[in-house]
């Protein structure tokens, strides 16, 4: 048997594993080091498991994860970002559909200091859903708005898949976080533009907020979002200006938070213990699925297999708008049943050297590719933002309902990514305007 034969072998054996449910990071180590062991013999196979992780855990950048993740999760915890919401009800309820629009420009807002789809869709859910539903807004509208923001996370800096991304792609992260920028506030308006046009059409959808803010509530809920736009400004001037790198606006954020939320009083040790542990606890599930894709990809170029498929891809003689259309079918419906770091780690090692053969750039396809695994968030059966608002709303709201609202911002969604595929420049502009 061919080495060849022996890295698709295992290939399959992992795709098995995978739908048998097991966890991906697990499956993705397991098979990497029994492939290993079968091509170059068990002390090689050892040698890897020992080598390659510290190799991939030691890159400087990967260090802006953790301090990401602390800096949204104190955020969360010390309820900093409460006034996003609240000030964009004031000022745009009287819009067709405002408190949507508002939950809309509040996801937006959040996004900016977590980096997770998931984070922002919980903390907005459990402010504006019940916020939608005491003004009579249709259950559909109220959830999905929120499932949907939720995924702006992604897209706004810091974005989590984006710093995973540059680490598997060597694409400058700086770069990727300003093209995700602009399709991040792309999709904040076609949000916005769908559900006036809807709420136009159908009133009924959300009735209109009769009541009347006088400017000096205005200016007080304006100033209730000072700490954290203090935060944002502080992090992403630094960042955007050169004054640091995005490795060092991650810890700069973090202090940032800490400083913000014990000079507005609501720093506790108990909200530093749970920013800790689920900051632990996240950045361990992350690495150890990246830990095993790093595996995956020595294991590929050891057996030729990863070559293999990419000449096989590439031999067809397809147009590579074609190929780029197969690969956001792959990405569609693996985002179906997987999490999107999953679904990323696991296809990058095959599908980066195809992209980068049909002559993508990297920094395209690394935002191109989070727009596509945020849609997977929304899309049935395990739409993951969809099963954290149900979680946090009430009981008989159903899933059903929750998956129909995010139909209409899937349609969005979708018109976005033809967008980008037909003119690349709405991503690669900014990125270029820097150098």
């Amino acid at each position: 048997m061919s080495e060849i034969e022996i890295g698709l072998y295992f290939v399959v054996f992992l795709m098995t594993l995978i739908l048998l449910r097991i966890p991906i990071g697990f499956a993705l180590i397991a098979v990497s080091f029994c492939g290993i062991w079968a091509l170059m013999g068990w002390r090689i196979a050892w040698g890897s498991l020992g080598i390659i992780p510290f190799h991939f855990a030691s890159n400087w950048v990967l260090s802006s994860v953790p301090a990401f993740l602390f800096m949204g999760f104190i955020c969360y915890h010390a309820k900093l970002t409460e006034g996003l919401f609240t000030a964009a009800r004031v000022w745009l309820s009287g819009l067709p559909g405002g408190l949507a629009v508002a939950s809309i420009f509040g996801c937006g807002g959040f996004a900016a200091v977590t980096g997770s789809s998931v984070a922002c869709s919980a903390a907005m859910g459990k402010i504006a859903v019940p916020e939608m539903t005491r003004y009579n807004y249709d259950p559909s509208l109220a959830t999905g708005t929120v499932a949907a923001g939720g995924t702006i996370g992604a897209l706004i800096p810091p974005s989590l898949i984006m710093i995973l991304y540059s680490v598997m792609a060597q694409a400058p992260v700086g770069k990727l976080f300003l093209g995700g920028l602009v399709v991040g506030l792309i999709t904040v308006a076609a949000y916005v533009t769908m559900i006036i046009i809807r709420v136009k059409l159908n009133p009924s959808l959300a009735p209109r907020v009769t009541e009347h803010f006088p400017l000096s509530v205005k200016m007080a809920a304006l100033g209730k979002t000072a700490p954290i736009l203090l935060i944002i400004m502080g992090v992403f001037g630094g960042l955007f200006s050169g004054l640091f790198t995005p490795t060092e606006a991650g810890a700069i954020g973090a202090f940032l938070s800490c400083i913000v939320a014990l000079i507005s009083g609501r720093l506790s040790l108990d909200v530093i213990h749970k920013a800790s542990v689920e900051t632990i606890v996240t950045t361990s599930s992350i690495l150890v699925i990246a830990v095993g894709a790093s595996l995956l990809t020595r294991f590929l170029a050891l057996s030729g297999s990863g070559d293999a498929l990419s000449d096989a891809i590439l031999g067809m003689g397809a147009h590579p708008l074609m190929i780029i259309f197969g690969v956001a079918l792959i990405y569609l419906l693996l985002g179906m049943f997987l999490e999107p770091v999953g679904a990323m780690m696991l296809t990058l090692p095959v599908v980066l050297p195809i992209v980068n053969e049909a002559g993508y750039s990297a920094i395209w396809f690394g935002v191109f590719l989070t727009k596509l695994l945020e849609i997977g968030m929304l899309s049935p059966p395990i739409g993951m933002n969809v099963f954290v608002i149900k979680g946090v709303v009430d009981k008989s709201i159903s899933l059903g309902t929750i998956f129909r609202g995010v139909s209409w911002f899937i349609g969005c969604d979708l018109m976005i990514v033809a967008l980008v595929v037909a003119f690349p420049a709405i991503i690669l502009f900014l990125p270029n305007l820097v150098g």
